[in-house]
């Protein structure tokens, strides 16, 4: 559905974003694309850690209880009144579906209510154009984009045009630290655990890398998972005590080496002007502290978010809502969660 809309800077436009495709509850209110007026997140963290990992009925009851008080306290902190919005966006997906549906029903209601156009938005754009919240991009651009379910390059040609050129054939990188934290009895989510041990070790154990095909972009984590077990494994049957801290340091080095190394063959490879950061993982400090150091030495421009915009939040789903209100490209209000939505169908 489009519908010519006016962005002339004289009224502005508020876009209120809701978000809840795993274990974030979030609502947000951004201005023109790029001003956060509200960003209110509740995270489950808490709730799901005694399990190891989110459980999806769980998150889906605890988003329910949530979603009510989040919208209102977002409009709040704004300090606006809905009549002082533009439309409404939320997340469409890819996601946990029971989750994706609570914000949906939560989105189509306000927007009706209010007679608001609705926008559903690409999960992953949204990190993507996080940066656009604290950044000036440059296309083309590549994107490398690493959470707990996606590791993908993105070859992010123009404004919302999005071509993936490399992805995970396994476990996404955030999957792989969680999987290896559990392993070292370390708690959930474990890529904050074991980015900390990695900076406290004095050594590293030795650890393969997985480049794949010498033209490939893609990634591989569960060959290096299962190394890391094997470690383990080995020095429990040998009665060897082994550094939790070295092994650590071992799998996030080879991780990184990975996604830096074919990050920036990309941007060489395709000439773009800027390589863009985005997901989760992108909180990672030796993560960004070896791609600020390459970058640098390849005189290529790094753009990552604030670790505030990391994490999934309301505020990128709004960020990239916006490329879709400038085009007038709004949905339907039949439109349905889309737990394995394809980024590149959802180009504007």
């Amino acid at each position: 559905m489009s519908k010519q809309v006016s962005t002339d800077g004289v009224k502005p436009v508020n876009i209120l974003a809701v978000e809840t495709s795993c274990d974030e509850t979030s609502v947000s209110i951004v201005r023109d694309g790029k001003e956060i007026l509200a960003n209110v997140v509740s995270s489950q963290i808490e709730t799901h850690q005694r399990f190891g990992g989110v459980v999806p009925e769980v998150a889906s009851r605890k988003h329910v209880e949530s979603i009510t008080w989040i919208l209102e306290e977002a409009l709040e902190k704004a300090g606006l009144q809905p009549e002082d919005l533009a439309a409404v966006a939320v997340t469409q997906g890819p996601g946990l579906v029971g989750s994706l549906l609570v914000g949906m029903v939560a989105a189509k209601a306000f927007a009706c209510a209010m007679e608001l156009p609705l926008i559903g938005v690409h999960h992953i754009a949204g990190h993507i154009y996080a940066n656009q919240l604290v950044h000036e991009l440059a296309y083309p651009f590549i994107a490398l984009v690493v959470s707990g379910g996606h590791t993908e390059l993105v070859l992010v040609e123009s404004e919302g045009q999005f071509r993936i050129i490399g992805q995970t054939r396994d476990d996404a990188a955030g999957e792989a630290y969680d999987k290896v934290a559990r392993a070292l009895q370390l708690p959930y989510p474990g890529g904050p655990h074991i980015d900390r041990l990695a900076h406290e070790a004095v050594e590293a154990v030795t650890l393969p890398r997985a480049w794949l095909e010498p033209d490939s972009y893609d990634f591989s984590f569960s060959g290096l998972k299962s190394a890391v077990l094997a470690v383990l494994n080995q020095a429990n049957m040998k009665g060897i005590a082994i550094e939790p801290a070295a092994v650590a340091k071992g799998f996030q080095d080879s991780v990184i080496d990975v996604l830096v190394e074919k990050a920036l063959r990309a941007v060489q490879a395709y000439g773009a002007q800027q390589l863009v950061l985005a997901g989760g993982v992108a909180a990672n400090k030796g993560l960004r502290a070896r791609l600020t150091a390459r970058c640098a030495e390849a005189g290529v421009p790094l753009l990552a978010p604030p670790l505030s915009l990391c994490t999934d939040n309301a505020a990128m789903i709004a960020a990239a809502a916006f490329l879709k209100y400038r085009r007038g490209q709004f949905a339907p209000f039949d439109m349905k969660a889309e737990p394995l939505l394809k980024l590149e169908a959802w180009s504007v």
